[in-house]
């Protein structure tokens, strides 16, 4: 037990509660907001952490798909990276 006899969470735990709670944001709606391209917008949080990602891979005869969730703290951070 931690102090006051009250387990202390680790903060990895808290941050992962906290994200999945936040408002997440879809490619379409990041595009509108910053004026940019969808294609544009996909590139920049492809590879982002945090970042949800789901969909099916591309074959031979079907083309592959990737939806993408944006947390709002995670448009934050990349919004500050690259306004600095």
């Amino acid at each position: 037990m931690g102090l006051n006899g009250f387990e202390r969470k680790p903060p990895q735990r808290e941050t992962l509660q906290s994200i999945a709670l936040e408002r997440h944001y879809t490619v379409p709606e990041v595009a509108e907001l910053w004026g940019m391209s969808e294609k544009s917008v996909r590139r920049l949080f492809a590879e982002e952490s945090g970042v949800l990602r789901w969909g099916t891979p591309e074959t031979l005869r079907k083309r592959g798909y990737c939806n993408l969730r944006i947390p709002e703290s995670v448009l934050i951070r990349v919004h500050q990276r690259r306004a600095s």
